[in-house]
């Protein structure tokens, strides 16, 4: 299973996109508003937050080969409504109609209630509801799950149970229709087979 973890900043993940055809003028103001709102977030292993959107960026460019500036760019805004003071109106204001969208479609709704239950409850309805998702929601998802579980083992074992179930139920169905991602999925499937 490839890991996909090469890019830590976006002079980084620029330099190494230089020759790919990718306007990367418009990639940059992405990653630039990602990063001013993120800001010094970081993620449940202690790494900068960006460096998720850019393993999500990596996924979606070196793996999967995609070129939609509207995917890429939402690839590196995906969690900014869900994790950020940042609104669908201040996206649909920096990027436009198309972004929005695909950054709304893979934003889990805050859940319902308080607790665990009402919570997971809330998780699976959401990542239910991605059946019904235009194709490049569905390849941003992906590609921010194939982040996210890549290091799965770094996780504590309880979630790592947990996730792997839900990536198994409601995540390697939406890779079916992208050979690229079903046999990413299928290999680090075979990787974690353990947590089964």
């Amino acid at each position: 299973m490839e890991v996909f973890a090469h890019w830590r900043t976006w002079d980084e993940a620029r330099a190494a996109l230089t020759a790919s055809g990718i306007d990367l003028n418009r990639l940059e103001k992405a990653a630039l508003a990602a990063r001013r709102w993120h800001g010094d977030q970081t993620r449940p292993t202690g790494v900068p937050y960006v460096e998720h959107l850019l393993e999500a960026l990596e996924v979606l460019v070196r793996g999967a080969g995609e070129t939609n500036p509207a995917i890429l760019d939402a690839a590196l805004l995906h969690d900014v409504v869900e994790d950020t003071p940042a609104t669908l109106a201040d996206i649909e204001a920096e990027f436009g109609d198309e972004v929005t969208e695909l950054v709304d479609w893979v934003t889990k709704p805050p859940a319902g209630g308080a607790g665990r239950q009402a919570r997971r409850a809330a998780k699976s309805a959401y990542l239910r509801r991605l059946r019904d998702a235009p194709r490049e929601a569905v390849v941003v998802k992906l590609a921010d799950r194939a982040s996210n579980v890549q290091r799965l083992h770094q996780m504590p074992p309880d979630f790592q149970r947990r996730y792997y179930a839900e990536t198994v139920t409601y995540i390697l169905p939406l890779a079916e229709g992208e050979p690229w991602f079903a046999s990413w999925y299928a290999s680090w499937r075979e990787e974690f087979a353990h947590l089964r």
